[in-house]
């Protein structure tokens, strides 16, 4: 049982206070000295916020190895999610992927990774070495979307692989489905895998009991939670967390070290010191307010005619035990818009922007930094665009196309000889070079794949809807380099 501390406490951020009140005559990095050399940054962001970038010093820790104020602040950022141990991290939550697969893993160990898993999962592997198990996740073929892992796909993929170092999980989706995480670890735990869990998108969801189980709740291994997405702290900056009998702190610092860098921002993680103090103290009564208003616009929305805001009523369904529901996703097919389309309209027209959007679907993250203002204006933006289309026959939804065989590991892929190819051209081939729409990051092909003809025709629907591509040295992914020699 973990002794609850002080989570009114912000260690990190009252010694950067200190440091800006005492006046310090700095003779150390960064150059611009507290803003007095960058006057047109300062005069618009303030001088404070200039004179909080600092650099590593005795009282104010070292993030590499922190001994003072940064390492309580991780105590009691570990403490608030139920943790052993936390780490900051300033370079995101795919810093924190990274880590966790290289931390459970090395070269030649294999790893169940569903293939709808973020791009930083694929670094994790050409970090590692490693060698990646692909389980297919369900699919909502009414929705176009992936959604989680069941329990019979994941004992069918250790049976087929039971020397597998480690189980990797999305909790939640993009759009809000988890699995049955409590299940999975279960499973993995009695056949020796560690569990690793991004949440990136489910920072928020240990601070209140209407939202699905985390991964420090039921006993998983390793998890990386994008505190600046859901929980209140400035971008870039999320937290690794532990809880292991299998994994050792030891190695998880060793990994961080290994790629952490050695100027962490302090501004990044005061707001990760202060995020978590609002949400351990604070969070509950903040959510709740937060899940009221998302609920009231997913019920206005599905008033709407041609819309479906999905939500709670896919539990149940293949892949979705539960749902975090300010995920306010909405299926868009029925006005006879893609969600690429109806995502450009309400930007330029309505100067609303939405997280992301898809062939179908947009999603609007709903936060703890949102008003019922802010849900009115979207509402009314929907009506409002719901009343000038004709409706149509939302059945003909685009397949996501079958995940391709994996032909070479992804690390050799990356380092084997290139050529290029006209896309068209690529059928057939193994591809060198990912392909992804971003958001959401989620790879249509991964290095070392067979390239299908499904997944050109595929990528050319997206590049006709101008959804944004990445990955790929040809930025408009006429081209694609696949493995062989010019």
């Amino acid at each position: 049982m973990l002794t609850r501390l002080d989570q009114r406490r912000t260690p990190l951020f009252d010694a950067v206070k200190k440091y800006v009140d005492d006046k310090v005559v700095p003779f150390h990095v960064p150059g611009h000295k507290q803003g007095r050399g960058l006057k047109e940054l300062s005069d618009y962001v303030g001088e404070r916020m200039l004179q909080m970038d600092v650099n590593g010093m005795e009282d104010l820790d070292f993030a590499n190895n922190p001994t003072g104020v940064i390492l309580e602040a991780e105590k009691l950022m570990a403490n608030a999610f139920g943790a052993q141990n936390a780490f900051f991290l300033v370079n995101g939550t795919s810093a924190g992927v990274q880590a966790m697969i290289m931390s459970a893993c090395e070269p030649g160990d294999k790893i169940i990774i569903p293939r709808n898993a973020h791009k930083s999962t694929i670094g994790g592997i050409f970090l590692s070495g490693a060698i990646p198990v692909y389980i297919q996740p369900e699919i909502n073929d009414q929705l176009g979307i992936a959604m989680g892992i069941s329990e019979e796909s994941l004992k069918k993929t250790i049976k087929e692989h039971p020397h597998a170092k480690a189980v990797f999980v999305v909790n939640p989706t993009y759009y809000g489905a988890v699995s049955d995480l409590k299940a999975i670890v279960r499973i993995a735990h009695r056949h020796d895998m560690a569990v690793l869990v991004d949440e990136a998108h489910g920072a928020h969801m240990s601070f209140h009991d209407d939202f699905p189980l985390t991964a420090m709740e039921v006993g998983a291994d390793m998890s990386a939670a994008s505190m600046h997405k859901t929980a209140g702290s400035m971008t870039q900056s999320s937290v690794l967390l532990l809880r292991s009998d299998i994994i050792l702190p030891e190695r998880v610092k060793q990994v961080l070290s290994l790629t952490f860098t050695t100027s962490a921002s302090y501004l990044l993680m005061c707001s990760l010191d202060l995020a978590r103090k609002q949400m351990a103290t604070a969070g509950s009564d903040m959510l709740e307010e937060t899940l009221w208003l998302a609920r009231w616009a997913r019920d206005e929305i599905n008033k709407i005619e041609g819309l479906y805001a999905f939500g709670q009523d896919l539990i149940g369904t293949p892949g979705c035990f539960d749902f975090d529901e300010t995920k306010l996703s909405i299926h868009v097919a029925g006005l006879g818009y893609t969600g690429y389309q109806v995502e450009t309209l309400l930007r330029k027209e309505y100067n609303i922007q939405l997280e992301l959007s898809d062939m179908h679907n947009l999603l609007a993250i709903v936060s703890i930094g949102d008003s019922k203002e802010n849900l009115e204006t979207l509402v009314q933006a929907l009506r409002d665009i719901s009343s000038k289309t004709e409706k149509v026959d939302s059945k003909n939804v685009v397949a996501i196309p079958k995940s391709p065989e994996m032909i070479v590991s992804p690390r050799n892929a990356f380092y084997s000889p290139k050529k290029v190819v006209a896309l068209e051209d690529s059928i057939g081939e193994i591809a060198g070079e990912m392909v992804m729409a971003y958001p959401p990051g989620i790879p249509v092909i991964c290095m070392g794949e067979r390239i299908s003809k499904e997944i050109v025709e595929y990528i050319q629907i997206l590049k006709k809807q101008n959804c944004e591509l990445q990955g790929t040295a040809d930025p408009y992914v006429n081209q694609l380099r696949v493995l062989g020699s010019e």
